[in-house]
């Protein structure tokens, strides 16, 4: 086994028996229970969204703007394509085409959460405040969560972006990051669908 391997070598050493980065175990270890703590709340909410809260109750679907956050959501997913063509921009030693689709993706995602404020906005004008009902908690505290994760998101990859600009290239070390965030991109997205599908699409 080389030097690099037990820790003798030049850089710091990052793997483990299983010859699993350890970084990229953390980070699927992390993501793991994220799926849990959303599945979680999407199950909360679909416990709350079709009970009966009295006369004049209003619930988040009667103001969906499918239309609207289909669009929101498409944005969303073109984001992942951008995040694989960074990547593979990386891989090729493609600096600037990496730091194109860095920038690319963090305005995605910044598009993306701009009409979820926009939709929280339109609901609450419309009387759907977060403690109007438990329903309306549910939805609030599921979306809000995910947009939360999304704005994180596209902090790492601003961070990643700005790094390169002043450096001029991202190291193999940077490789690795652009990866991990890579990995917590896709699942920002891949969440996303799931509460689409559950709490937009499905009536």
């Amino acid at each position: 086994m080389s030097d690099l391997a037990h820790g003798h070598g030049d850089g710091p050493a990052h793997h483990e028996v299983t010859g699993i980065d350890n970084r990229k175990l953390g980070m699927w270890v992390f993501l793991s229970s994220e799926f849990l703590f959303f599945g979680a709340l999407i199950n909360n909410y679909l416990l709350f969204k079709g009970r009966d809260f009295g006369p004049g109750a209003l619930y988040p679907v009667e103001l969906y703007d499918i239309p609207f956050t289909s669009i929101s959501s498409f944005v969303l997913l073109m984001s992942s394509l951008t995040m694989v063509l960074a990547h593979s921009a990386l891989t090729r030693n493609d600096q600037e085409q990496t730091r194109t689709w860095l920038f690319a993706t963090a305005l995605l995602g910044i598009v993306f959460v701009s009409g979820q404020f926009f939709e929280f906005a339109e609901f609450i004008l419309h009387g759907l405040k977060l403690n109007v009902n438990p329903a309306a908690s549910a939805f609030y505290m599921l979306t809000g969560f995910h947009g939360v994760h999304v704005v994180i998101g596209v902090l790492m990859l601003l961070v990643l972006a700005f790094k390169s600009v002043r450096t001029g290239s991202l190291s193999e070390a940077e490789g690795m990051n652009v990866e991990l965030v890579g990995l917590y991109w896709h699942f920002v997205d891949i969440i996303w669908i799931v509460i689409f599908v559950l709490v937009y699409l499905i009536q």
